[in-house]
């Protein structure tokens, strides 16, 4: 059927009318404050880079980004409360490695990782550190092994939740090793430090940055780095990999946004973020954390969670970690 060509301007017209705002209100955006979700407690690594960035993208946009920390059932609460917000761009998700892990250890969630949750843009991924109290026996990847066996189930091993990076790279580090340990889930990484430190756990596999000032005080002992090389702020800390090759673990960071985002919106997060990532007071922030920058597309960084996911799946599976 011909459509006559006044009925068919009008009806473009209306269409281009109809996209105007919608493009304006990205090119505004934001013209009120954001929620950024932190779906740890506050303190903690996670908490960190968020700030930092909400920080770097409130001077940026001219407007607040808010960190929110709701903690809780293994990143599922804060993860969940940005699916369910209006996909407007005023309610980020700091995202991490829980929840590519989550994907795999939750039989039953009510979203879906990859697809309810749309990547934005990476932002840095950091080595975790295997510490020890000061006072723990162990000075070594091989006197804990080896103290393990002796002892088997008698050393707690504490997590920033169950699902949480550290809880994942410590059954990585069980399964590989061989040994029985007990888990010990907390709601983020501080109160996991405060335990550490009084003795009542006894190992932790945490992000660099909330450890590294009790370890350069001397109060946490580090025992090895997760990532495949050493990181450039405990350079004579060797690698868990140097003991048990072909272990490798880090945690990474980025920001999500709800499905049905804008892209226009999408778009301008990403390039804001990745104008950060390139900045140097930025970079020496990040470098004196022992980060590594994620910069890139949006596309880029789904392709990341993605293989990520698939590699931590396998780690669940294998190790039979369920929820606590």
């Amino acid at each position: 059927m011909k459509i006559p060509r006044r009925q068919f301007l009008r009806f473009a017209g209306a269409a281009a009318a109809a996209a105007v705002p919608q493009l304006a209100f990205a090119l505004d955006y934001p013209t009120r404050p954001v929620r950024v979700i932190v779906p740890f407690a506050a303190g903690g690594s996670t908490d960190m880079v968020g700030r930092l960035m909400g920080q770097w993208l409130s001077e940026r946009l001219g407007q607040q980004f808010v960190i929110e920390n709701r903690p809780g059932a293994g990143t599922t609460i804060g993860t969940e409360a940005v699916v369910n917000s209006s996909p407007d761009g005023y309610t980020l998700l700091l995202a991490s490695t829980a929840g590519a892990i989550g994907a795999t250890l939750y039989d039953k969630l009510n979203y879906k990782f990859i697809g309810d949750i749309v990547p934005v843009a990476g932002i840095m991924r950091v080595a975790m550190v295997m510490e020890v109290p000061a006072s723990f026996p162990a000075k070594t990847v091989p006197e804990f092994i080896a103290y393990a066996k002796a002892n088997p189930r008698k050393i707690n091993m504490a997590s920033s939740g169950t699902g949480a990076s550290p809880h994942v790279a410590g059954e990585l580090f069980k399964m590989m090793a061989g040994i029985e340990l007990v888990h010990v889930p907390y709601r983020g990484a501080p109160p996991a430090i405060a335990d550490l430190l009084s003795g009542r756990v006894q190992v932790f596999f945490d992000a660099i940055p909330s450890s590294i000032e009790f370890i350069r005080a001397g109060r946490l002992r580090p025992l090895a780095v997760t990532t495949a090389s050493r990181s450039d702020v405990l350079p004579d800390v060797t690698t868990i990999g140097e003991f048990l090759p072909g272990y490798e673990a880090s945690s990474w960071f980025g920001i999500g946004v709800p499905k049905n985002t804008p892209a226009e919106i999408i778009d301008k997060l990403n390039k804001e973020i990745n104008a950060g990532l390139s900045d140097p007071r930025m970079l020496a922030r990040f470098a004196d954390m022992g980060a590594t920058v994620l910069p890139g597309l949006p596309q880029d960084f789904g392709k990341f969670i993605a293989d990520e996911t698939e590699k931590w799946g396998k780690v669940v599976k294998f190790s039979g970690a369920k929820p606590d």
